[in-house]
């Protein structure tokens, strides 16, 4: 029995035997160490099958430790009977007859005496290891199966991974390729581009060049026609007043010297005049005719440009107040309810304490401070007001809209008296002339122009900017005009002529407003980032910037002593500038987006409009 179960634990052992296979011919590739790529989705089985074997590693050391611990216990403390042993050895081969008749006959011999249990002994060592060491087999088969199965997967799982890797790697090596192209084209592109900016600079030049001479060629086309028109109406004075005291014999003689002379033209010339003086002799008088020849001018109702040496009255107002108010001193006095929708812009009456304010309900209205009473309201507009400024009487008043007209309306006849139509789009702001004979505007169709109200015409198209114009106004006692754009420019025009003075470069963001102190030295300009700049005119360049961003400002403007600067700001905030100390503060009061503000004449107030609807004083 006991060399069977001997050789039946050598045969297991001989059976279950595991060959190495660490030795085999598949090649692996080294990998670098900087290589990186990740596992897919679809590579989760490697994961699982790791975490697997590790699971089934630590099973089979509790298990091991637990069969130790069990087997030193049963051999050393608890052996098996002898009769135990072949009686289970019986019951496992199914040997149910021969166990019976094994336990008829054992326990005959033990009453007959003939042994005990003692005499017999217990089963030996062996036996029971050798049981131990099978159950130890089956186990360590399953687990060899179990393990086959985990490597095979993590084999398909690393050769998936390896797949991946060098499409990876193809890809990145074609990725790198087309980088380094379009990095040479990029660099291609761009010296391809520096080589022709000298030519856009030089034909920008040429057209800003060209664009001056048209202007100029113009206006002496303009003279031209006039002196013409004069010389014609002197010359028919002369023929029909002045014929008969010349000589006859002299004129004869010039006749006869000159006549052998006389060319196509100049006979073509002669009949020409004849029949003039014909057809004026015959016809009855125009009295547009009649006021061109008496004033010489192709258009009789052109007003004159002022002469530029007009002293400013309201400089000897705006030294009385060398001490305006500082900003920490504004405090919010009242609020005025004033339209149902965004309230666009604000102008204050250059004497009165009236206010005008256009609102995005294609309204003007007119209201008394400090109470806020309505005076007057104007409708015609069909699109948001965008632009207001009274006129210098403060008689009338000047809008503008997003209807591309601009309106003139008087209030002692409470209605609008003349419409100009000229621009192709909206209309961003409107300027009085200090004359009160010229209303400029500033359009989102790039251009600006310069409107006599008399002749109720438009004089000059100011072209230049390269992108819409956002605001205009006119130097006080002054042709100077000047304009912000969305081209990040300020431009200075001389509206006797249409023609552009001077730029101001500097903003990075579209500039949206820009004004003259009173003494007409210093230029304040915001843009749509919120800075504001300071510009010397006569050096013409910045003398200071602040940054009261990132909210785009709206408008700015000087009070009179030109000491401090107010900035309408889109965080819902008025900003007040002393250039004295140059602390920048904020008044909040709106509910919304500041769209406007102006400084009362004795800059005891300040006044500011809003989305929100309302007018807010500040005290």
């Amino acid at each position: 029995m006991e060399e069977a179960a001997g050789s039946e634990a050598s045969f297991c052992l001989q059976k279950f035997t595991i060959t190495d296979d660490s030795k085999d011919d598949y090649q692996y590739e080294e990998v670098p160490a900087d290589d990186e790529f990740s596992l897919q989705e679809d590579d989760e089985d490697l994961s699982k099958a790791l975490q697997t074997i590790q699971e089934q590693a630590e099973d089979a050391q509790i298990l091991a430790l637990q069969s130790v611990l069990t087997s030193e216990k049963s051999v050393s403390e608890i052996p098996e009977a002898m009769d135990d042993f072949f009686c289970n050895f019986l019951v496992r081969l199914g040997m149910s007859r021969t166990l019976d008749c094994f336990q008829t006959e054992w326990y005959e011999l033990i009453q007959r005496g003939v042994f005990t249990a003692n005499d017999i002994g217990l089963v030996p060592t062996v036996y029971t290891c050798n049981q131990q060491l099978k159950a130890e087999n089956m186990r360590l088969r399953k687990d060899l199966e179990n393990y086959k199965l985990a490597a095979n997967k993590a084999k398909e799982a690393f050769l998936e991974m390896q797949k991946q890797r060098d499409f990876h790697r193809m890809h990145h090596k074609r990725v790198v390729q087309e980088k380094n192209r379009l990095i040479c084209d990029i660099k291609r592109l761009k010296a391809h581009y520096a080589s022709y900016e000298p030519v856009l600079k030089q034909l920008t030049e040429k057209y800003q060049t060209a664009l001056r001479q048209k202007m100029l060629t113009s206006l002496e086309r303009d003279r031209a026609v006039g002196q013409v028109t004069g010389l014609q109406a002197t010359l028919q004075n002369l023929e029909s007043g002045c014929a008969i005291q010349i000589p006859v014999t002299k004129a004869g003689h010039e006749c006869q010297r000159k006549k052998g002379l006389e060319g196509p033209t100049r006979k073509a010339l002669q009949e020409a005049r004849q029949q003039k003086i014909l057809d004026a002799e015959s016809s009855s008088s125009d009295p547009v005719k009649d006021a061109e020849k008496k004033t010489g001018k192709r258009y009789p109702k052109d007003s004159e440009f002022p002469v530029d040496t007009q002293a400013n009255p309201y400089l000897v107002l705006a030294k009385e107040y060398t001490q305006p108010l500082k900003s920490g001193e504004y405090k919010l006095s009242n609020v005025l309810k004033v339209h149902d929708l965004a309230v666009s812009c604000l102008a204050l009456h250059p004497r009165k304490d009236i206010i005008v304010t256009g609102s995005n309900d294609h309204l003007w209205k007119m209201w008394a401070l400090p109470d806020g009473n309505i005076i007057m309201t104007g409708e015609g507009h069909t699109d948001w007001l965008s632009g207001c400024c009274f006129h210098p009487s403060g008689t009338q008043l000047v809008t503008s809209s997003g209807d591309t007209t601009v309106r003139i309306w008087d209030f002692a006849k409470r209605g609008c008296i003349l419409t100009l139509e000229g621009h192709a789009h909206a209309v961003w702001d409107c300027s009085w002339h200090s004359c009160g004979d010229f209303v400029a505007s500033a359009s989102m169709d790039n251009t600006s122009k310069i409107w006599d109200v008399n002749s109720e015409r438009c004089r000059y198209t100011m072209c230049g900017h390269k992108d819409s114009v956002n605001s205009i106004e006119f130097l006080p006692f002054s042709n100077t005009v000047l304009t912000s754009s969305a081209d990040k420019t300020l431009s200075l025009w001389d509206a006797r002529t249409g023609l552009r003075v001077y730029t101001f470069y500097g903003h990075l963001h579209s500039c949206n407003h820009a004004t003259f102190n009173m003494k007409g030295d210093t230029i304040a300009s915001c843009d749509s980032s919120g800075v504001m700049k300071l510009w010397d005119i006569r050096k013409s360049v910045p003398i200071l910037s602040v940054d009261a961003g990132p909210h785009p400002a709206n408008q700015v403007v000087f009070d009179r002593s030109g000491r401090v600067v107010a900035l309408a700001s889109s965080d819902g905030s008025v900003k007040v500038l002393p250039l004295a100390c140059g602390q920048l503060s904020s008044l909040r009061g709106h509910g919304g987006e500041v769209h406007g503000v102006t400084f009362h004449h004795k800059a005891e107030q300040l006044l500011s409009g809003g989305a929100d609807g309302t007018v807010c004083l500040w005290s």
